[in-house]
């Protein structure tokens, strides 16, 4: 006796779900969106880079690497893009270190059965959710020359008032407590679930070989957060450099363009000089100098971690 399989209805034929394509067109839409928003416009702006382009100009003359030279060249563009660049690795030099040990730190804290740690918790990741600019103009209120909310607080110890925002040195220091304020619970919020990954056993055992809380955070702990701290690290660097938001808000850049970050000085290029091709090239050149210093600051840690499993 035999079994006739049914016929599909209408004859209708389509992709099996082990047809060679399949895969393909599930990568498909991923694939349409990273070439239009990633492979397109580094292409693009390639092309601007190395002609002088004018979108309200018919012609765009081909100028070649004028626009990288010129930032190796005695030009204003060389002064001005390397002086914020020092900047900017000024501003990350000094919140990369207090983002990554006063994370863990409040972790380490936190991560403990105290009362109310949720609430805790809460308290250090909520200003997260805070846009830059409501972040921005909070800051700049409590450092306010005048009226702010610290100078307020030393009038009253008795103690000289002084004018943060506008002193070179010192309007550093509303942007970088700020920015630690803002972003800090994220790092906190990473270093949490790390920690709850780790056996309790491990903490066991060692508390039966008399090992005091130091000594565990010394040799159990940290050593079983490296690669997180690694992720931690090379994220926050990155987000260091990419500062424009908080000396926008916070300072404009000033005094003097003390406080000017790299990609500020690229957007007023482009958007106030309505240089675009420079713009774009000093654009490739900040994000070479960001890949390479990125690859060799994961490549060092990854070392760093490898080195501590093998022993």
């Amino acid at each position: 006796m035999t079994t006739s399989h049914p016929r599909p209805q209408g004859g209708r034929r389509g992709l099996h779900d082990n047809h060679p394509l399949v895969p393909y067109l599930f990568l498909l839409p991923h694939a349409v969106f990273f070439v239009v928003f990633l492979v397109y416009p580094i292409v693009f702006g390639v092309y601007i880079s190395v002609h002088r382009w004018d979108p309200l100009s018919d012609t765009q003359p081909y100028v070649g690497a004028e626009f990288y030279l010129n930032l190796f060249r005695d030009t204003p563009q060389r002064d001005f893009f390397w002086r914020t660049l020092v900047n900017t690795l000024l501003f990350t030099v000094i919140s990369v270190p207090l983002l990554v040990a006063t994370a863990l730190g409040l972790a380490q804290l936190l991560f403990r059965p105290i009362a109310f740690r949720t609430v805790f918790r809460s308290i250090f990741f909520m200003p997260g959710i805070l846009s830059v600019s409501v972040m921005g103009i909070l800051w700049k209120w409590m450092f306010e020359n005048q009226s702010g909310l610290v100078n307020n607080v030393l009038g009253q110890l008795g103690q000289p008032t002084i004018p943060f925002l506008t002193t070179d040195g010192w309007a550093w220091v509303p942007i970088t407590v700020g920015t630690v304020w803002w972003t800090i619970g994220f790092n906190m919020t990473l270093y949490l679930a790390a920690m709850g990954n780790i056996p309790t056993s491990v903490y066991e055992a060692a508390e039966l070989d008399g090992a005091s809380g130091a000594q565990k955070f010394r040799f159990i702990t940290f050593p079983l957060l490296q690669p997180t701290t690694l992720f931690v690290v090379v994220t926050t660097v990155l987000a260091s450099l990419q500062l424009f938001g908080q000396t926008q808000v916070i300072t404009g850049g000033g005094p003097a363009r003390g406080t000017q970050s790299v990609i500020m000085y690229i957007t007023e290029e482009a958007f106030s000089n309505n240089q675009f091709s420079s713009a774009t090239a000093m654009s490739f050149v900040f994000g070479l100098l960001m890949l390479v210093f990125t690859a060799l600051q994961f490549r060092t840690m990854a070392r760093d971690i490898r080195g501590g499993d093998k022993g």
